[in-house]
């Protein structure tokens, strides 16, 4: 279990507020925002350079390209350097997309909300 078990008792009129007025900033700011988001190119790379991808803001893979060298390795280790770049390019991605948020809305933290919700989720089951 993460966290503290979830007890709706310990919810104030002030959390709830709180929650709410974040939430409108998010949705204001997300009806605002598309076209932003829209140009959010991802990229992620091996340590060594060989393998690179980008993905989209939804971290679909847009492209993946492969330097001389990478055909060297094993197919089961370039598939392991290809996801690898894939994933590095989604936390890219999702690193530009909180840069944003941030931006847009100055005392929100994306990565706290998120853990937050995660919890919440977690507790409630």
């Amino acid at each position: 279990m993460h966290g503290r078990q979830f007890d709706p008792a310990d919810i104030t009129d002030q959390s709830i507020d709180e929650v709410a007025r974040q939430g409108g900033q998010v949705l204001a700011w997300l009806e605002t925002a598309q076209e932003d988001l829209d140009q959010i190119v991802g990229a992620g790379e091996t340590a060594a350079g060989q393998v690179k991808a980008t993905v989209d803001v939804n971290g679909r893979v847009l492209g993946v390209t492969y330097g001389p060298r990478a055909t060297r390795v094993s197919s089961q280790e370039l598939a392991e350097q290809t996801l690898a770049a894939v994933h590095a390019a989604r936390e890219d991605a999702q690193r530009q997309t909180h840069d944003l948020m941030r931006a847009a809305i100055p005392d929100f933290d994306p990565v706290g909300a998120s853990e937050r919700f995660q919890r919440l989720l977690t507790d409630w089951s």
